[in-house]
């Protein structure tokens, strides 16, 4: 119970819900392009398609991308296990930065005129992400009323 009480454990603050929120809502498009094929995306088999063949990730490390982003925004959106969320999005953004984004330098390729995207994006990702791992989901999150359901036991 007591691992449980410090995931869901909450800064019952705006600052963290505000961060909650954007990470979730942004990541949510990307999440459901490669788990939906929203967006224009490629849907699970696609996105598994081209993370397992041409990425040559292992399956299981792809599947936890995929899950990170599609069910970690929704979970942020709801702010329920706020922190593994924002983990494994912080994960996801880690390793995109190291694997592909860093060697196209630090900005977005806005005007075409890049070989490939830059890790500005991962970054903001990220520090998004370190406020709720840090402070919790913060206000009007379901972390936040399960906390203090624990507590009272």
């Amino acid at each position: 119970m007591k691992i449980l009480h410090l995931l869901l454990k909450t800064e019952d603050s705006a600052a963290p819900l505000l961060a909650r929120l954007t990470l979730g809502l942004v990541m949510f498009p990307h999440g459901a392009q490669k788990a939906l094929g929203w967006f224009c995306g490629y849907g699970y088999t696609g996105t598994m398609g081209f993370f397992t063949g041409t990425m040559h990730i292992p399956a299981f490390f792809a599947f936890l991308a995929i899950a990170a982003e599609f069910a970690g925004s929704l979970a942020l959106i709801a702010g329920l296990g706020s922190r593994v969320a924002a983990f494994g999005i912080a994960s996801v953004m880690t390793v995109a930065i190291l694997t592909t984004h860093a060697t196209n330098g630090f900005f977005m390729n806005w005007f075409g005129n890049q070989k490939g995207e830059g890790f500005e994006y991962h970054l903001l990702a990220i520090g998004l992400a370190l406020i709720v791992l840090v402070y919790g989901a913060g206000k009007a999150s379901l972390d936040n009323l399960l906390a203090r359901r624990v507590s009272l036991n």
